[in-house]
């Protein structure tokens, strides 16, 4: 079997290393199973890109379609021109596409028109907001492809009632999780840890980059003055994305408690999510990595797609209002965390689960 993976942006990298590493091991079995990876280049700052290759052990890609930044449109017709002329001159038995972002339903447009079968991982996952881009991604991704790898029961139930075949669902787990067990004895403290003087449990992890907390710069403003004043003593670390840096830009914000950093490597990252009192973000990607580290997570946001963080990890919804999130941290701090546990296949071997029924087709 040759399959093509497709890599385009930082969660993406994080999901592919455990399923590369579990085709590594079926090679070396003697299985007949190669594999194509292709990265879009829809994330290019080193430090979102470069590093998480380096770090997590991920071969040089061996085609970078290098299509950068540009609207919503330009970048997924980029990824589209660029794609077809790469599976093209390499036609694979399967493309494997990860994740919801631009290039995940890009290649997979491009993969069912050239004829070739789709494999989605993480496919099902619906917050119901189709303001967000990668809902759209995720609709139109699942649409048309054919094997789908759920992270939940709930997943795969959205896809059955979405028109999907029970036979091509499969509940496999989360491999994002899988590269977290793999890699956590590799944390790493960042250079940083003694000049903020930080500590273990001493310090909040900030992340914020969805439009809709960061696109206008006087809310944004307003949001993270609001998260300075809950810090309750402990140093808040926020790793600035470019764009929310960019959107920033010389404004001055009246805060003590957070610290600006570039943004981090996943050893360096992880380590801080790891050893947090608590995490504020936006990011569904990171309520799961702190529901399997058990560390207490506040999302901005009205909606999720991994309602299982929630209803048994360590995840709080909180809107995008700071009022609700001070609310809510408040309540927290006086009860202390909710009691949590880890979702059903989040074990680790979701990659292996993966091969092993592509190789079963």
């Amino acid at each position: 079997m040759k399959i093509t993976i497709v890599a385009g942006a930082r969660p993406n990298f994080i999901k592919i290393a455990p399923i590369i590493r579990a085709i590594e091991n079926k090679k070396s079995a003697g299985i007949d199973i190669s594999y194509r990876l292709v990265h879009t280049g829809q994330h290019y700052d080193k430090n979102l890109s470069d590093t998480f290759f380096e770090e997590l052990n991920i071969p040089k890609p061996h085609s970078n379609l290098e299509v950068k930044s540009g609207s919503q449109a330009e970048q997924t017709a980029a990824i589209m021109i660029a794609f077809e002329k790469e599976l093209i001159k390499f036609p694979r038995d399967l493309v494997l596409v990860v994740g919801d972002v631009n290039s995940t339903m890009a290649c997979t447009i491009v993969a069912k028109k050239l004829n070739t079968k789709v494999a989605h991982v993480e496919a099902g996952i619906r917050s119901g907001d189709m303001t967000m881009p990668e809902e759209i991604n995720r609709i139109v991704t699942d649409s048309i492809t054919d094997y789908f790898f759920t992270t939940s029961e709930k997943a795969s139930e959205n896809l059955k009632k979405f028109g999907a075949n029970s036979k091509d669902i499969h509940f496999v787990g989360n491999v994002m999780i899988d590269t977290l067990y793999q890699n956590q004895s590799r944390f790493e403290q960042p250079s940083f840890w003694n000049e903020f003087q930080l500590d273990i449990k001493n310090y909040i992890v900030l992340t914020l980059h969805r439009p809709a907390n960061v696109d206008e710069v006087d809310s944004l403003i307003n949001l993270l003055e609001g998260i300075d004043n809950l810090a309750n003593g402990k140093k808040i670390i926020f790793p600035i994305h470019p764009r929310t840096k960019a959107i920033l830009g010389e404004k001055k914000l009246d805060v003590k408690n957070i610290f600006m950093i570039e943004p981090q490597g996943y050893l360096n990252f992880m380590y801080l999510v790891k050893n947090s009192f608590a995490v504020i973000t936006d990011s569904g990607g990171l309520s799961e990595e702190t529901t399997v580290l058990g560390i207490p997570c506040f999302t901005m946001r009205n909606n999720t797609e991994r309602p299982e963080t929630i209803t048994i990890g360590t995840n709080n919804l909180v809107g995008t209002s700071v009022e609700n999130l001070e609310k809510i941290y408040s309540e927290f701090l006086k009860t202390s965390a909710k009691k949590s546990g880890i979702p059903e296949l989040w074990d680790g071997k979701a990659s292996e689960r993966i091969i092993d029924i592509l190789l079963s087709k």
